[in-house]
């Protein structure tokens, strides 16, 4: 199944997209929370699928796309996940995953304008696949089990301030992963029957320019030992976001300009749709 939000920024409503037509699930839950993937909610939505129940919403094409989770209570990322892009960072491959944390404000709709902050130079881009927690997961036996914390995957973009990352982190990158909008996601959450999540091709392009083009299958650390990983020094709870690396092609490497006002950043997963992004100069004091 995909699921979807769709509707104004804090209206948006539930959704299941079949066949190119989304249908209306807010008789089922009002929202896709953590609590609804942790249910038997999208069992029944299965079934109100299969029964052809469920309303068709009109005019959706016009609507807004949100994210397609509410905001998690967490963004965990791994960072430099796939050899060349540690190596076009200057670094050697990891030995075991590196965890960074991105605000959950970071989490906007898949095709929302976001705003270079204040004072940078270095905005950056990078396609990843984001892993959405559908039951707690704290101490796991072996990377076997991730899969059934799993509640589907999602197409994201890990915007990212390369300066406020290294220059000015103190030796922690959050700070540059934080600024409002830097984790467009979606369109859609997909459930992992529909997904060979070990093996998706992955793209970005700014202003219709190739820039990254890999697969899954390139990860250092694959999504079941990433999920089993964390959950040796965290609890993930449901409706959580992880975010799994980004290959090689980004501005960091030097080959390519980093983002400016104007610029459109496309970034694509296979079976799990493609977003875009016009970046905007920053206007004023946020308050």
């Amino acid at each position: 199944m995909k699921f979807a939000r769709l509707g104004p920024i804090g209206q948006e409503s539930p959704a299941v997209l079949v066949n190119d037509t989304y249908f209306d699930i807010s008789a089922i839950t009002a929202d896709i929370t953590g609590e609804f993937l942790a249910s038997t909610r999208p069992d029944a939505v299965r079934a109100a699928i299969e029964a052809g129940s469920l309303p068709a919403i009109e005019n959706a094409d016009a609507l807004r796309i949100g994210a397609p989770i509410v905001r998690p209570s967490a963004v965990i990322c791994i960072g430099m996940n796939y050899a060349a892009h540690a190596a076009e960072s200057g670094s050697l491959p990891p030995e075991i995953p590196i965890m960074f944390l991105k605000t959950p404000n970071t989490v906007v709709g898949p095709n929302d304008s976001v705003e270079i902050p204040r004072g940078s130079t270095k905005t950056d881009w990078e396609v990843e696949l984001g892993v959405v927690i559908s039951k707690r997961a704290s101490y796991l036996d072996s990377p076997d089990d991730s899969i059934n914390h799993i509640a589907g995957f999602v197409t994201a973009n890990d915007v990212s301030e390369r300066d406020f990352q290294m220059a000015v982190s103190g030796g922690q990158w959050s700070k540059g992963k934080c600024a409002p909008g830097f984790n467009p996601t979606g369109p859609w959450l997909v459930t992992p029957d529909e997904v060979d999540y070990q093996n998706l091709s992955l793209k970005s392009r700014v202003n219709g320019e190739i820039r990254q083009d890999s697969t899954t299958a390139d990860q250092i650390f694959d999504v079941n030992f990433v999920i089993w990983h964390l959950s040796q020094y965290l609890a993930l709870e449901p409706g959580d976001l992880v975010l799994t690396g980004t290959p090689e092609g980004v501005a960091l490497s030097g080959r390519f300009p980093y983002l400016s006002a104007g610029d459109v950043c496309e970034i694509e997963i296979e079976g799990l749709g493609v977003q875009r992004q016009e970046f905007t100069a920053y206007e004023g004091v946020h308050k």
